[in-house]
Parts: structure tokens; C-alpha cells; sequence
């Protein structure tokens, strides 16, 4: 099986194209032999792409988490499985299935757009302390479970040891969540960490992280419902935005994509 490894902002994946995810194999247990770090080829999860129709572009999409679990949005995998499909097929507007949800994509010269769905959002979802200051998490549903911390400064913060409690919160059971810290970083900017479910570590870039973050940002008045820069642990930043068509219910996310290498899986 050909491979690429691939990264959105940072946000790195096992991507086989044009194969079916249920074809026999265990792609679970398969997830996790690739995408070990030390072992495998090393990834944050493993995506597989197939390409269901050409006229109009069509892709259903397979996400399966570092740890083997089945992602059901990953905004990173999505705009890598979008670059791929215009790099070998030549489209720049699909449609991407993931999970039984219809997303947009678009690719541009220097970024790769995606749409993400926005479902219920609480404040207040639960309290913990960090650095010895109680904290509120707020929690988003970007087509996965987000909460979101808003702090003074995300660099001061354990976002491992953190992320790890508020991951496994017995109010967020029995699914439990991804765990964001978001700071202001100036006018319409943001700068996040993301510790990843599934992936049961810190990530350098999270999609559906950065338009949870824009969503708690907007509600809680750091930045305005429109445009916003979202600085990661990469230093490749995306770029929130609302859908012209659908501005309080589907939000663009957008940022670079890198083709790091390609082999052949043995």
C-alpha cells in the first residue's frame, strides 16, 4: 500500500488514498502499528480517502485516532484529504463525507478550506484549577467534543497534566472531550493549545480545536464573528471564518497543508 505522510499545520497523518476502510483489514489495530512514533511511521491518526465520485467530487473519509479509535471530525484530516484528492485528481471544490456529515472543501494556491458544523454549545460546562486559579471550561461540539479554557497566558499551563484530568472528567462520560486553552493574541487573534482525545497527548495543530476556540472567543467577547487568526503550537496558523451562507451554523477553517513524504507500507 502507498502511503503519504501528511500534516495540516502541524497536525500529522498516516493518508492512504482510494482504499476501502472495510476491505478486512483491522484498521484499528492498524492505526495503531503506523502511527506509533517510535515503532511505526508516526502520526497523530490514520486517514483513509476514497474516492466515490468525480463529477461532482466526491470523498468518503475514514479517521482513525492515534490510539485506534474512529474520529468522526478532524478538520486537519479533512483539508489533508483535500489537498491529496486535488493533487492526484486535479479538483479544487469536494465535497468530503466523514461520519455520515457533508463537509466543503476548497483549495487555493496556499491553503486548503474546510467547513466544520457547529452543534451545542454550554457555558460553564465544568470548573477545575490551574495554577491555583479555578477555571471555567466552556464546551463546543465542532462535529466532536471540544471544551474550551479561556486563560491569560496558554504557555503557563500544563496542557498535558490538564488536558489529561479534564479529558477523563466524570462529567464529560463516558465520551469524554478534547481540551483547549485559548488566549487573546491582539486584534482578531487567538493562540491555542489542544490536547487531543484519541490521541491522548498535546497536538501542534487541531482543526475542530481552533473553530471551538472562535466559537467560545466570539461568545465571550475576545474577538468579533468574522475572520480570526489562530496561532498554534506549530507556529503554521489556521484562519476561522464564518460560512457566507450558514454564518452561526457552519464556520470555514483554512490553513496550510505539507506533503512531508511517500512509501510503501510492507
Amino acid at each position: 500500500m502507498r502511503f503519504r505522510k501528511i500534516h495540516g499545520a502541524g497536525n500529522d497523518f498516516v493518508l492512504l488514498s482510494d482504499l476501502e476502510p472495510d476491505d478486512g483489514k483491522d484498521w484499528p489495530k492498524e492505526a495503531e502499528r503506523l502511527c506509533a512514533r517510535r515503532t511505526g511511521v508516526g502520526a497523530d491518526g490514520l486517514v483513509i480517502s476514497r474516492l466515490v465520485s468525480e463529477h461532482p467530487a466526491v470523498l468518503e473519509i475514514t479517521c482513525f485516532n492515534a490510539d485506534g479509535s474512529v474520529a468522526t471530525m478532524c478538520g486537519n484530516a479533512l483539508r489533508c484529504s483535500a489537498w491529496a484528492a486535488h493533487h492526484d485528481h486535479g479538483f479544487q471544490r469536494i465535497s468530503l463525507r466523514m461520519a455520515g456529515v457533508v463537509h466543503e472543501a476548497v483549495v487555493a494556491d496556499d491553503s486548503v478550506w474546510v467547513t466544520a458544523e457547529v452543534g451545542a454549545i454550554l457555558p460553564r460546562r465544568l470548573q477545575t484549577v490551574i495554577n491555583g486559579r479555578p477555571t471555567w471550561f466552556d464546551s463546543a461540539h465542532t462535529g466532536t467534543e471540544h471544551v474550551v479554557a479561556v486563560v491569560d497566558d496558554v504557555d503557563a499551563i500544563d496542557a498535558v497534566m490538564v488536558g489529561r484530568l479534564v479529558r477523563h472528567h466524570p462529567d464529560l462520560a463516558p465520551l469524554g472531550t478534547n481540551v483547549n486553552f485559548v488566549q487573546s493574541a491582539g486584534s482578531q487573534a487567538l493562540k491555542i493549545r489542544t490536547y487531543e482525545r484519541g490521541v491522548e497527548a498535546e497536538t501542534l495543530s487541531c482543526g475542530s480545536g481552533a473553530v471551538a476556540a472562535f466559537i467560545v472567543a466570539t461568545m465571550r467577547g475576545l474577538i468579533a464573528r468574522r475572520a480570526v487568526t489562530v496561532h498554534n503550537r506549530a507556529g503554521e496558523p489556521l484562519t476561522v471564518r464564518p460560512h457566507d451562507d450558514r454564518p452561526n451554523r457552519t464556520q470555514w477553517v483554512g490553513g496550510p497543508v505539507t506533503n512531508t513524504f511517500e512509501g510503501v507500507l510492507a
